[in-house]
């Protein structure tokens, strides 16, 4: 199974001091490889994390404003026979400096049937996209709250809504507390199977997935990511990080301005 984030949820143009308040877990098995977010080396204008098993992200945003992430679509029934990294989708996006959300639909439109199922958003805190190859309505995003798991854009499964939920409370605040959205993605209560959707991965696989956190021995709740852009263009990112038995390493901090232009 490919790595992704299973868990996005963001208020989007909804409260009058930011324009994006997004929060996300990335769940993975705790075997793949990874290097926890930072200004890339060979790109320094991209803030991601990085899989170094196939070199993409799951999650980023970029100095002049440009964000991006992706979770699977989760169908053990209808897979492709190796497919490219969807991680990939998401660096390009990135570390093209020039890349506009139209030009970048072309090439999803052109290129994704190739990759296993994904929802990927892309675009801006200004102009936000959502995109899937498996049968959904793609297309800008409207303002509101909005919840993204491994099936459709605010599909009501119940960590989804449950998340939303969450996020509006928060939301409601002057100043969101970014602690407030890490405690609210740190919940590992499953639901009731008769909650649970069937993707084709059977009714265990479904109960250990169910869970806004995920607590597997051998795949879960890899980190949580906070993402705050407000309307003057200040971006606030922090990452957590968690290990094997659920214990979290310090939490890493960015903050800057949007820049009018990714070129170093």
């Amino acid at each position: 199974m490919e790595f992704s984030m299973c868990l996005i949820v963001f208020a989007l143009d909804c409260h009058p001091a930011y324009r994006l308040i997004l929060g996300a877990n990335r769940d993975e098995y705790h075997n793949r490889p990874t290097e926890p977010a930072a200004f890339w080396v060979d790109a320094p204008h991209v803030l991601a994390g990085r899989d170094r098993q196939a070199g993409g992200t799951w999650l980023g945003v970029t100095t002049s404003g440009k964000l991006a992430a992706v979770t699977n679509y989760r169908d053990a029934r209808q897979q492709v026979t190796n497919p490219p990294s969807r991680g990939r989708l998401v660096a390009d996006f990135l570390l093209d400096a020039t890349m506009t959300p139209t030009e970048f639909r072309k090439t999803l439109i052109r290129d994704g049937a190739a990759y296993d199922g994904f929802n990927l958003l892309y675009g801006t805190s200004e102009e936000l996209h959502y995109c899937t190859n498996r049968g959904g309505s793609s297309g800008p995003v409207r303002p509101g709250i909005h919840g993204l798991s491994n099936h459709l854009l605010d599909t009501h499964w119940p960590k989804v809504t449950t998340a939303k939920a969450h996020l509006e409370s928060i939301v409601q605040h002057e100043k969101p507390d970014p602690e407030e959205i890490f405690a609210a993605l740190s919940d590992p209560t499953p639901f009731a199977d008769t909650q649970l959707p069937d993707t084709g991965v059977g009714q265990e696989r479904e109960r250990l997935l169910s869970p806004l956190f995920i607590r597997g021995t051998d795949y879960g709740t890899r980190s949580t990511t906070v993402l705050l852009i407000d309307r003057s263009g200040r971006v606030e990112f922090m990452e957590r990080v968690f290990d094997r038995s659920q214990q979290a390493a310090p939490t890493q901090r960015y903050s800057f301005r949007i820049q009018p232009s990714d070129t170093p």
